[in-house]
């Protein structure tokens, strides 16, 4: 059994090496990236969750949270009363950010000097953190400006302090590296596995497959470990570059990344296994990946905050591997993850994973017949 699906292995590899691009008509992605980038992919943030450790008893430091409370963008989540609450509220993400106002906040703008405030900000997605901090900024000034004018300073009075958590500087490229390695391994896995039945059918030689002594499910692993063992190389290939590359930190598990690439590759291969059986042309394979690729890239949160989607769309997220793959490749390069610490984002991947397989089987074997 061994031999007959290694020889189908490395018929589908000499396949896959000789094929030519293929020509499709793109008529049904358009339509759905139109709707996904109209409802799903925006950089404005509307409900920025935000934490207020106010050590000041003053009357200036309540009334600059109120102008955070009053915007319509900001939405406080928590109020903090010492310095250890800080982490886990990043960490988790339940805040974005954490408004941390110094004991002398008011007693120093009575007196004229500078007042520090300090802005802990989850540096993860650096684009959000690079947006809400703009809009942070707007707000402080409003306040400096007011105060300036009720009080006569000659200048702004209160001075923002940030600190970026888990990207410090808030490089662009340590947010975008990791996601790409969960979107090119999902695109290369989805078109190996998503085109090998169909070019079975189209070359007419699926027929020729049914008369050897394979039985369908050898068949189907034959198909299925190509994309399993490109997707595993490619994912591994990038992930050294983003290391050596591009410099991008690798803080976490080794195994904890190997662990969650399987479940998505199996994840991806299922998926992909699934079209290239419905498919009866190399066109339809490849544009029914397509037809998947689009929306799960834009509806994993790549680029886009999830939590910024409406709550349907949100309810769709849970669906799409790649939304969990991403939560582990960013938490092991960035926050240091281990496997208890993404044991959240395996069993999902792990159910997605066997549904798509099952799903596969049975429609392999559904067209066989």
């Amino acid at each position: 059994m061994l031999a007959r699906i290694w020889a189908l292995v490395i018929k589908e590899f000499l396949a896959i090496l000789r094929d030519k691009k293929s020509r499709f008509v793109l008529i049904g992605p358009p339509i759905i990236q139109l709707l996904v980038f109209g409802y799903a992919a925006t950089f404005d943030l509307d409900h920025i969750p935000y934490a207020v450790y106010n050590q000041d008893s003053g009357f200036a430091s309540r009334e600059l949270l109120g102008y955070f409370q009053g915007s319509r963008a900001f939405r406080q989540v928590a109020t903090i009363t010492r310095d250890g609450q800080i982490a886990p509220l990043i960490d988790r993400e339940k805040a974005l950010l954490v408004l941390q106002i110094g004991p002398h906040f008011t007693e120093d703008l009575l007196r004229h000097h500078p007042a520090p405030v300090q802005v802990i900000i989850d540096g993860r997605n650096s684009n959000t953190a690079t947006i809400a901090l703009n809009y942070v900024n707007s707000i402080l000034l409003s306040f400096d400006e007011r105060w300036a004018r009720e009080h006569h300073w000659g200048s702004p009075p209160a001075q923002l302090v940030a600190r970026a958590w888990f990207n410090p500087n808030l490089l662009s490229r340590w947010f975008i590296v990791p996601g790409i390695v969960a979107l090119l391994t999902l695109v290369v896995t989805l078109l190996v596995t998503g085109l090998s039945v169909a070019r079975e059918r189209e070359q007419g030689t699926f027929d020729q497959l049914l008369v050897t002594p394979m039985t369908p499910l050898e068949i189907l692993a034959g198909k299925a470990l190509p994309g399993i063992l490109v997707g595993a190389v490619e994912g591994t290939f990038i992930s050294l570059v983003a290391v050596f590359w591009f410099g991008v930190p690798f803080l976490g598990s080794v195994f904890a990344l190997i662990v969650g690439m399987l479940l998505f590759i199996f994840a991806a291969v299922g998926i992909g296994l699934m079209i290239s059986s419905l498919s009866m042309t190399q066109q339809q394979g490849l544009l029914g990946a397509f037809l998947f690729l689009v929306p799960a890239i834009i509806l994993s949160g790549f680029a886009t905050p999830i939590a910024n989607m409406p709550e349907l769309v949100q309810d769709l997220t849970y669906a799409n591997p790649m939304r969990y793959f991403l939560v582990i490749v960013r938490g092991v390069f960035l926050e240091g993850d281990g496997l208890r610490d993404l044991w959240s984002q395996y069993w999902p991947l792990a159910i997605i994973a066997a549904l798509s397989m099952s799903a596969a089987a049975w429609l392999f074997r559904h067209r066989m017949q």
